[in-house]
């Protein structure tokens, strides 16, 4: 019997399979593994090949993909291979060229993103015009820029969308490298800032137009939120529009503890609440007008409803990746029910990341990504659809996705962070449910109720604030636990695949046997050897902390750090932000003594950050030092620590404090070397400690006095040291010029291997019994994106001749 079907219906019927048909294989999670598997493997290389090369895996990858499919797989492994290298080299070449640092700019453009108003500065992001008034090289790139002036007033017109001219002072992007640091080269590159600098005459800078655009909305939102007054109206602007410019590192820390710093700021659960909401909404209007019907059914007005909110509110929070991983998720989902083609959950989450991968493969550079796929995955794979009666079921699966988030995810954050957060189960049982149905709801809530009318999201906020304040006392006495977070020495690069695969092995179903044994897989990663010098030996690890320094000394069982850094008030604190990552990623959970060699910031300014981190037994510095000092140091002290001796040379008893010659001299003793600290001192010093004590200036290690400079480094103290190795510590274009060239030169011709921080990062030194060993940061850990290998090439500044 045959059945006629109206042309009209044909055409409804048949297209979504038309397209349903021409859909491949490649939004599969094969895939997705394959491109992620082949961006990754690009951006882990030490150094990018050509691009045509680049172009050409490219174009090979797309022919084997389309052709091949057996050899799909392969083909969007090359494809990811060859996209990544492009973006990564593009992102390179963006950046300033070196003839154009350190020259003033006169430049216009937008501020983009929120800035950053501290007490001394305030810190935004600014594109730049791309018309032919700007310079050629800086046309249409994006930079981050450092406004200085004592009076917040003055800087009170730097708004987020707001047009500016200002004049600059330029560097390409470059920072410091040590063990448990973050890396800022890389989130430079990631971010596409082109180049780092400061806004030179801030007097002189014209406001061109006001702020308009989303970036002013969303400061202006931000600030009546802020207007409130209540101290926690900072966490509902971060919860409401992901503005984190106001939590303190106590809240940080705190948060990092509890393991609440993946809901604190936007996240995929708010954009989700706003798409149900313009899903709901569309879904009402087409109720109300059935006659819509007619052209969209509502399902699908529903679902473009949900998508264009979720895109939206993604844009109003500056497109995060959280928010856009979210968005795209939900456009995957309603595509594949606009194509009435039924999606796994596990290819809605390959084809998200399929789509943000191809967006910009460089998000794979940032740990959101990864802990947001990751932890998605493991819930998919581990949590059935359904367990137990229906009414327990939520709980039951609330506690079994806490469990698996905490166990799936432990190895990446401990990678990723160094550190693990034991209070952080019990924290988000409480956190998560409160937050996410009151706390959430109500800000966002806010939020479109202040977009409606000016102040009409007042009293929404002020419940949020209220319902925020009842949990949060009782969430910071758990961060504050001694117990709720562990910092983790770094590990190596074995210790995460053995952990994942322990972790995917102790989630299997019950029965499955080898689960205690499973666990040990986890001891690389939790336990990593630290290498640790035997008796008699003694390890230094010279910090990289910029124009300033830093010096660990470890033996077998006791560790002395040697000064701490630079500190700027509401600025950079090398101790924070390198001092403290390196000694915790180093393993050092105590200091057996702290030498602060004199008073000046560069040396001492770092010192409050390690005393709030670490306890310390003894604290040195020089007699009238106004560092805090609790036992002089004095030439002549010694003490011992497994059989290598620490003895102080400089400064003697009846030194005046002078600043920098009045430092404290440290030498290292061990049967197989010794090292010389010997701070800021100069000519006079080196000179009186020559004729003092002739026979203690013989080193194989010195680091060298004044970061380089040309006070310093006389050349008889040069000949009398014989070091086979100097180190010079000092910040990369720092404005003294340090080291000095021809300070360089005396310790080359002397026989001695010059390394500098600023290009080597930090450079850990071994005085043991297989002879002098050195390692340099930059070059043990390379990276395709680190600024001084592009800067300076790959030679050192000099190497000893062979003997």
């Amino acid at each position: 019997m045959a059945i006629s079907i109206p042309i009209s219906a044909r055409r409804a019927w048949s297209w979504p399979q038309i397209r349903v048909a021409a859909v491949p294989a490649l939004s599969g999670p094969a895939c997705a593994t394959a491109l992620l598997a082949g961006i990754g493997a690009c951006l882990a290389l030490p150094w990018l090949p050509a691009w045509p090369l680049l172009a050409l895996a490219l174009l090979a990858g797309i022919g084997i993909a389309w052709r091949w499919r057996e050899a799909r797989v392969a083909g969007v492994l090359l494809f990811g291979f060859g996209f990544a290298g492009l973006h990564a080299t593009y992102a390179l070449h963006q950046q300033i060229p070196l003839t154009l640092e350190g020259k003033p700019n006169t430049i216009s453009g937008r501020i983009v993103d929120l800035p950053l108003h501290e007490a001394r500065r305030t810190r935004f992001e600014f594109v730049v015009d791309g018309d032919a008034g700007q310079p050629a090289d800086l046309r249409g790139k994006r930079l981050r820029l450092a406004w200085f002036d004592q009076d917040p007033k003055a800087r009170a017109g730097l708004i987020a969308g707001s047009r500016w001219q200002l004049q600059v002072r330029l560097r390409a992007p470059q920072a410091l490298r040590n063990p448990g640091g973050n890396d800022g080269e890389k989130q430079a590159m990631a971010a596409r800032i082109a180049a780092t600098g400061y806004v030179l005459e801030p007097a002189s800078a014209q406001r061109l137009a006001p702020a308009a655009g989303i970036d002013a909305w969303r400061e202006r939102t931000s600030m009546r939120i802020a207007a409130m007054a209540a101290p926690s109206s900072r966490f509902i602007r971060a919860l409401a529009l992901g503005d984190t410019r106001s939590l303190s590192d106590e809240d940080w820390s705190r948060l990092r503890a509890a393991g609440l710093t993946h809901l604190i700021a936007i996240s995929g659960f708010h954009v989700g609440l706003v798409a149900g909401f313009f899903a709901l909404l569309a879904a009402a209007v087409w109720w109300a007008f059935p006659g819509l019907c007619r052209f969209v059914p509502r399902p699908f007005a529903a679902g473009f409803g949900a998508v264009d909110g979720a895109f939206a509110y993604a844009a109003m929070t500056g497109f995060a990746l959280p928010t856009l991983r979210t968005a795209v998720m939900i456009a995957a989902l309603v595509a594949a029910r606009c194509l009435r083609r039924r999606q796994r959950l596990a290819d809605t989450l390959a084809l998200g990341c399929i789509a943000l991968l191809l967006l910009d493969p460089l998000s794979i550079l940032g740990a959101g990504f990864w802990l947001s796929f990751a932890g998605v995955a493991w819930l998919l794979w581990c949590l059935p659809a359904e367990q137990g009666p229906r009414r327990w079921a939520m709980v039951h699966g609330f506690v079994a996705a806490q469990a698996v988030a905490t166990l799936g995810l432990l190895p990446l954050t401990v990678m990723l962070f160094g550190q693990a957060s034991f209070a952080g189960p019990l924290a988000n049982v409480a956190a998560v449910p409160w937050w996410s149905l009151v706390v959430i709801p109500l800000a966002l809530l806010g939020v479109l109720a202040d977009s409606v009318h000016a102040g009409f999201g007042m009293w929404l906020w002020q419940a949020a604030t209220w319902a925020f304040d009842l949990l949060w006392p009782v969430l910071a006495r758990i961060a504050d636990s001694p117990l709720a977070m562990a910092w983790l020495p770094e590990a190596r690069w074995y210790a995460l695949p053995l952990a994942l695969l322990s972790a995917f092995w102790l989630m299997l179903p019950r029965g499955v046997p080898g689960k205690p044994l499973a666990l040990l897989l986890w001891l690389p990663l939790l336990c990593p050897p630290r290498d640790l010098p035997k008796r008699g030996e003694a390890e230094l690890v010279v910090i990289d902390v910029g124009q300033g320094l830093s010096v660990l000394v470890q033996t077998a069982h006791h560790s002395l750090l040697y000064d701490t850094g630079p500190a700027n008030e509401d600025g950079f604190d090398a101790g924070e932000r390198a001092v403290v990552p390196a000694l915790h990623a180093l393993g050092v959970s105590a200091l057996d003594a702290a030498v602060l060699s004199h008073g000046d910031n560069d040396h001492a300014g770092g010192w409050g950050a390690v005393d709030r981190a670490f306890p310390v037994a003894a604290l040195l510095a020089p007699i009238g030092s106004p560092a805090p000092g609790i036992v002089n140091c004095v030439a002549g002290q010694t003490w011992e620590w497994d059989d290598v001796r620490f003895r102080m040379l400089h400064p003697t008893p009846d030194f005046p404090y002078l600043g920098n010659e009045a430092s404290c001299v440290l030498r290292v003793e061990t049967a197989h070397g010794s090292a010389l600290l010997a701070g800021d001192i100069g000519h006079y010093v080196e000179r009186a400690m020559l004729h003092r004590d002739a026979d203690r200036m013989r080193n194989d290690v010195v680091i060298v006095p004044h970061h380089g400079s040309a006070g310093s480094s006389d050349p008889e103290f040069i000949a009398a040291t014989g070091a086979r190795l100097a180190v010079v510590s000092s910040g990369a274009g720092n404005r003294f010029g340090h080291p000095k060239p021809q300070v360089v030169r005396r310790w080359c011709d002397a026989g001695a291997e010059v390394v500098d921080t600023a290009r080597a990062g930090a450079v850990r030194v071994w005085l043991g019994g297989d002879g002098l060993q050195l390692t340099e940061r930059r070059s043990d850990k390379s990276r395709l994106w680190d600024a001084a290998r592009r800067r300076h090439g790959t030679a050192g500044l000099c190497y000893a001749p062979e003997s």
